[in-house]
């Protein structure tokens, strides 16, 4: 159980009407400030991002919890893992 001070919070990132890289590399950046456990809604509107946010979550040990495509805005919601020092 998470004692108050270790809350699970929950981050949006603002990635539309950018192209890739760019919500990649915000997504990263956001990522490096967050505690694991956090959880970090990105919202996009390249559609490459449905394939590299995931990839880059995968290889960086952080988890995609859902995936959401509503007309051009994509919602992607990722829970932070371990980060790297």
């Amino acid at each position: 159980m998470n004692s108050p001070s270790q809350k699970q919070q929950v981050h949006q990132l603002n990635a539309q009407r950018l192209l890739c890289p760019i919500p990649v590399i915000r997504t990263q950046d956001k990522i490096k400030t967050l505690n694991k456990g956090d959880l970090l809604e990105v919202l996009c509107t390249d559609p490459g991002t449905l394939q590299d946010i995931p990839t880059w979550c995968r290889i960086n040990g952080h988890h995609v919890v859902d995936t959401q495509q509503e007309d051009r805005l994509i919602k992607i919601i990722i829970k932070v893992g371990q980060i790297a020092p």
